[in-house]
């Protein structure tokens, strides 16, 4: 079959034939329609010093799909072929103590998928059946192939409550965005997303911000007052990975302020933790999916009219990976799309 690889050490991947997955007793193979690309994918193409700690090659890459369920092993009951399904990219371990307490999403053994284990950007990709959801009738195919990464922003968007809330969101990258609409659509007041790039900041308005904000133009403390807020943010969410950012977060929350911080930052990031005592502020880090309240509360708010759909702004054939690539690394986009239709 065909699969995106990362073949050896350096930058790119090469669309080649490997071997088809084979299914254990416990386990889904999944024929590969739609998948999405990440900035995981982006860091692998590039091949960063993360890329070169982490990733074994060769590998195929790829977490973010939907597809149609071809064959199940003979321990699986609850799935059948033809139904239509994503993955959990995290493969964990089960055993260990919050496994085994039903919190696997901190689980401290996971495995992700398309980085230590064969990926979905491929015509075939094998899960256990303990990390396939099942989409519920209605799901648009494409919003479906970006469960993973909706997924990010719907477990850092309600970490908190954010209903009635004043809700500060920096980094307008496709996860900032989609995390702009849920908090919407979850009852926040107004939505202040900031980030540098104004193509991003567009998106993020189309997606439902009452104000975006270029930090180099707009003091945040000059935003409050136009929007009539005198007491800092309620709840920040942290999406950018810049130390700026987290910065201008302590410094213009309420007292008692809840913030969710998912950015990965590339160095230490001083922080101004005398303000972080005296304005009593919570700080919370985030990382993937709970499994799988998130899945649920994604696919309820599909159904109670979330449209995140317009995060998606390419779609490419799986051939044309180089340009779909390119997109995505161009900060001219949102989500972009690999359709495996095709093959």
């Amino acid at each position: 079959m065909l699969a995106l690889v990362k073949e050896r050490p350096g930058e790119g991947l090469t669309l080649s034939e490997v071997p088809e997955p084979a299914p254990g007793i416990n386990d889904v193979l999944i024929r590969v329609r739609k998948a999405g690309i990440c900035g995981t994918d982006l860091h692998i193409y590039a091949w960063d010093d993360w890329a070169a700690r982490t990733i074994p090659t060769p590998m195929a890459i790829g977490h973010e799909f939907v597809g149609e369920i071809v064959a199940v092993g003979s321990n699986v009951s609850d799935f059948h072929p033809g139904d239509l399904v994503s993955g959990e990219g995290h493969v964990v371990c089960g055993r260990c103590r919050n496994c085994m307490a039903g919190r696997r999403h901190l689980c401290a053994h996971t495995i992700g998928l398309g980085v230590n284990r064969p990926g979905a950007f491929a015509e075939l990709v094998v899960l256990p059946m303990t990390n396939i959801w099942h989409h519920w009738d209605g799901i648009d195919e494409d919003v479906a192939a970006i469960f993973d990464p909706f997924g990010n922003a719907t477990h850092t968007a309600l970490s908190f409550p954010v209903l009635g809330e004043d809700v500060l969101i920096t980094g307008a990258g496709p996860i900032g965005c989609m995390a702009a609409a849920i908090v919407r659509h979850a009852g926040a007041r107004h939505v202040v997303v900031t980030d540098l790039n104004p193509f991003r900041r567009d998106l993020a308005a189309a997606m439902g911000a009452t104000v975006v904000v270029d930090p180099r133009e707009r003091e945040l403390r000059d935003v409050q007052g136009e929007l009539g807020m005198t007491e800092g943010f309620d709840v920040a969410l942290e999406m950018s990975g810049s130390p700026a950012a987290l910065d201008a977060i302590v410094q213009n929350m309420a007292h008692g302020g809840r913030v969710a911080v998912l950015g990965i930052p590339s160095d230490a990031v001083s922080l101004d933790l005398e303000r972080v005592v005296f304005d009593m502020l919570t700080i919370k880090g985030i990382y993937g999916r709970e499994m799988y309240e998130t899945w649920y509360q994604m696919t309820v708010m599909l159904q109670s009219g979330l449209d995140i759909s317009p995060v998606i702004t390419h779609r490419f054939s799986h051939g044309d990976f180089e340009e779909a690539f390119a997109v995505a690394r161009s900060g001219a986009s949102g989500k972009v799309i690999l359709d495996w239709t095709d093959v």
